[in-house]
């Protein structure tokens, strides 16, 4: 069994700044376009961030305790600096954001811990429970769902477990086409270390260039190529777990019928159960070909009918996205040319990926049914403009915050009979909540046989109270998916800020089932504490 070590050229491997998404250099001020529709329609005002160190954090964690997690892991890997504890504070939604840019960073780490085998995150798991200190494991940090923020009230302190030093792949089974993943390896750290053995994960969410293969796992990610691919909890079919009862292996087949799979319980547990160590993954081999292309629909409604024909006759594309008419109007999918001209109706973007052959022949049967179902083909740019700006979402909103505008991301998912009104409630809700200055984008990035979701973007003028402002307009939304038959989460998972919908969605029994889970497993409540469970 050998052991691959993490590619050390790896461009995303630096810390994301600590009030924006990832690389500021990859973010500047909006395009002269882009700014002329903002200011025009919602208007614009200067709100800049307060510098790093003015940023107020919780106190360290005491000195003795320190010096006793230093025995396990070492000293220099244990960091209570101010540096190292803001870029573990929070996550990356638009709140945690704007309350770090206004200094508040209370709910920081009171220490960083970076344990570098199973047996280490064991004995800190099992050092937490004696110590009653919080545990929050940090993969990426891109958490956008309030994942990171622990209650604090009653423990000693708080810890980042950080699982920066499981960067490496651990084995490949070429004849099971399976692979092993230590769960702190990034998204680029991960198809780099596969691409060296002709293999791909496959696995490409908005956060793929900052998210880890844990982070994956345990809020049951969904990538952008999941029309090909499959989501992130279908491509795993093993887990090793430390918890606080001991160790946890799971995944000895491909399926069972040895009880209900305990796969699923860890996945989308967001570190509440226990902290992953290490997932074993369906792999596939590295496609020779890669081709994106872009059609335009009359309507919404068109375009989501063509992409349930894809989906219940068998014929998906690898990837598959369409826009409503307003994300189209202002080029959201291609956020380099947001503001500039668009060619109206719903853009929809189509990818293939595999052999040439096979590649060629799922796009000729895509091609002929959807132009049979009045799609006009557009050809390749606006589908390669889409796939080299496919990462660059996020940056787009850290741009807007500077100027004053309100924005973030919602999403669901629910049944195709189901899915017009579902996207007419949330539209109204968050317009009713934020006022008719408010744009509302939506967009469907995730299909199957029987439904698919649903990606919001909304915009508005930040008031002098924005968190508030957002609240009121989070809470309309959320109200309006569980409502009316939809799930509060197809992919940011819950965190603390779904929790109120999650106990609606699932009914008390599921609250119960939930809860009881957690009490025997972590019967002192340790591992990421006000996490998901209601």
């Amino acid at each position: 069994m050998n052991t691959h070590p993490s590619p050390i050229s790896d461009p995303t491997s630096a810390e994301m700044h600590w009030s924006r998404w990832g690389d500021p250099e990859h973010a500047g001020p909006l395009a002269e376009s882009a700014f002329a529709l903002v200011d025009t329609f919602i208007g614009t005002s200067d709100t800049p961030a307060v510098p790093a160190e003015d940023v107020r954090l919780s106190d360290p964690l005491d000195s003795a305790l320190v010096a006793e997690l230093a025995e396990i892991v070492g000293a220099e890997h244990v960091l209570t600096d101010h540096e190292s504890r803001l870029h573990r504070t929070r996550g990356k939604s638009t709140p945690d954001l704007l309350k770090l840019r206004a200094g508040d960073g209370t709910d920081s780490p009171d220490a960083v811990v970076r344990p570098g085998t199973h047996d280490e995150v064991v004995a800190i798991i099992d050092w937490a429970v004696a110590k009653h200190v919080a545990v929050v494991p940090f993969g990426g940090g891109t958490s956008v769902v309030g994942g990171l923020a622990a209650r604090r009230d009653g423990f000693a302190g708080v810890i980042s477990l950080d699982l920066k030093r499981f960067d490496k792949l651990v084995e490949v089974d070429r004849t099971s086409m399976t692979a092993v993943l230590e769960p702190g390896l990034r998204g680029p750290a991960a198809e780099a270390l596969l691409a060296a053995e002709g293999l791909t994960l496959g696995h490409f969410p908005q956060s793929f260039q900052y998210a880890s293969i844990g982070g994956f796992a345990v809020t049951r990610s969904s990538g952008q190529s999941s029309a090909g691919y499959g989501r992130f909890d279908s491509l795993v079919v093993g887990l090793k777990v430390a918890t606080p009862q001991g160790t946890l292996e799971l995944g000895n087949s491909p399926a069972n019928a040895a009880g209900p799979d305990l796969r699923e319980l860890v996945m989308g547990s967001e570190g509440a159960f226990g902290v992953v160590t290490a997932v074993r993954v369906r792999v596939r081999p590295l496609p020779e070909v890669k081709t994106y292309e872009a059609w335009r629909w009359g309507s919404f409604a068109e375009g989501a009918a063509a992409m349930r024909t894809l989906a219940q006759s068998g014929m998906l594309p690898t990837v598959l996205r369409l826009s409503d008419e307003n994300e189209t109007a202002i080029n959201l999918a291609k956020p380099a040319e947001v503001g500039g001209e668009s060619s109206g109706g719903c853009l929809m973007i189509t990818g293939y990926e595999g052999t040439p052959e096979t590649v060629e022949a799922k796009r000729l049967a895509v091609t002929a049914l959807l132009t049979g179902l009045g799609g006009e083909h557009q050809g390749p740019d606006s589908g390669q403009a889409w796939s080299e700006g496919r990462f660059h979402g996020p940056y787009l909103r850290d741009s807007l915050l500077d100027v004053g505008v309100l924005v973030e991301t919602m999403e669901t998912v629910t049944f195709w009979s189901n899915l017009d009104h579902v996207y007419t409630s949330v539209k109204d809700a968050l317009v009713a909540a934020l006022g008719e200055a408010t744009l509302v984008l939506c967009h469907i990035s995730h299909v199957y046989e029987t439904g698919a979701s649903l990606y919001f973007t909304v915009a508005t003028k930040a008031s002098d109270q924005p968190l508030p402002q957002w609240d009121v307009a989070k809470r309309a939304a959320s109200d309006a998916m569980v409502h009316n038959g939809a799930s509060i989460t197809h992919h940011h998972a819950v965190g603390q800020d779904h929790k109120p919908w999650l106990a609606e969605e699932i009914g008390p029994v599921g609250v119960e089932m939930l809860r009881a889970v957690k009490e025997r497993i972590d019967p002192t409540g340790v591992l990421n504490p006000g996490v998901l469970i209601p």
